[in-house]
């Protein structure tokens, strides 16, 4: 269980401590508690580190979409299935610049892009970079998804001025390999250590109901919460459905109670993380969000698309928001 100087904070209402060091059992423990105790924890937490009215919203814009020559079995941007998806090639600075200009002139903080790569090449990075620089010159925050990095390719995002970069651990280690093949669990995390190093600030998370168990959804949290420090961000994905990938021969939705255990634990575990509920939403009910919410989720991505797959439209979740009396404000945007 937690430590006891940890259950009387709680208890208080004071801050828990930010811990790396959770063991598996206590993990277990605190997932079996029953379901009112472990919501008051969670949400006790919650409103130690934020204000629980408040959702931070975010979207995502594709600068080069499919043609990825890893294997990942849930995604459907990967070069080794026939998902239906046409490639495209990285967007031109002009074009993404334009699109942040408009997302930042609506409101928006921070302005993430997203290129389906493995590694970038270096010729490559320098475009993003460059894309980074004018955009952190709007005034606004940055962030960028690109696949694995070097040291000196994390540098030189820094340089650029990129605020956050995003890296899923995607499962926990038991089960990794039996949905990627192309790229180890270890090489996800020499790439958030070489971000951490160049001073960038983490998103990292994972997708559940590809067929792991509750055991490997705990375990992804277990590795998150035990990194040296935990991401700024945490997004948990319900996986998507997409046509044509591996995952669609185990894929099970999982059982909304067990989702929203989750969120609640990953909020325990790693009390100052934005936990944000990311694809997958158009297949959770209101009433679904509402209990996330109430676990400690205060992000949701928005907008009708998400990458590739399909997402609630805006009009939805700020109906949702108004009936639960949540504000929120607009840290990314899609065009």
């Amino acid at each position: 269980m937690l430590h006891a100087s940890e259950a009387r904070q709680i208890e208080s209402g004071s801050i828990a401590p930010v811990r790396t060091d959770w063991t598996r059992e206590q993990i277990d423990a605190l997932y079996a508690l029953p379901f009112a105790d472990l919501i008051f924890r969670a949400q006790s937490i919650h409103r130690s580190n934020f204000d629980p009215n408040h959702i931070e919203t975010a979207s995502l814009l594709s600068i080069k979409t499919g043609g990825c020559p890893e294997d990942c079995g849930y995604c459907s941007q990967s070069a080794h299935y026939d998902t239906g998806l046409k490639p495209t090639r990285l967007m031109e600075e002009a074009d993404v610049v334009a699109a942040a200009r408009r997302a930042r002139d609506a409101g928006a903080t921070r302005f993430c892009m997203a290129a389906a790569w493995r590694n970038p090449k270096d010729r490559d990075l320098e475009k993003v970079s460059d894309m980074v620089s004018s955009v952190k010159g709007l005034g606004i925050e940055t962030c960028v998804t690109l696949g694995m990095l070097t040291p000196a390719q994390a540098t030189r995002l820094a340089e650029a001025g990129l605020d956050f970069y995003n890296h899923n651990v995607d499962t926990s280690p038991e089960f990794y390999d039996k949905i990627i093949t192309t790229r180890t669990l270890q090489d996800r995390i020499d790439t958030l250590k070489h971000v951490r190093e160049a001073g960038i600030k983490v998103c990292c998370g994972g997708i559940i109901g590809m067929g792991e168990r509750v055991d490997d959804r705990l375990g992804m949290l277990l590795l998150l919460a035990n990194l040296p420090s935990h991401p700024e961000s945490v997004p948990i994905n319900l996986w998507n459905e997409v046509e044509g990938v591996p995952v669609n021969d185990t894929a099970e939705r999982p059982d909304p109670i067990a989702l929203v255990r989750l969120i609640a634990v990953a909020r325990i575990l790693m009390p100052k993380s934005v936990v944000r509920l990311s694809a997958g939403r158009q297949y959770m009910t209101d009433e679904l969000q509402a209990l996330c919410f109430l676990a400690g989720a205060n992000s949701i991505f928005i907008g009708d698309v998400l990458l590739t797959t399909k997402n609630p439209q805006r009009d939805r979740d700020q109906k949702l928001f108004e009936r639960l009396g949540i504000t929120s404000r607009l840290v990314q945007t899609q065009p």
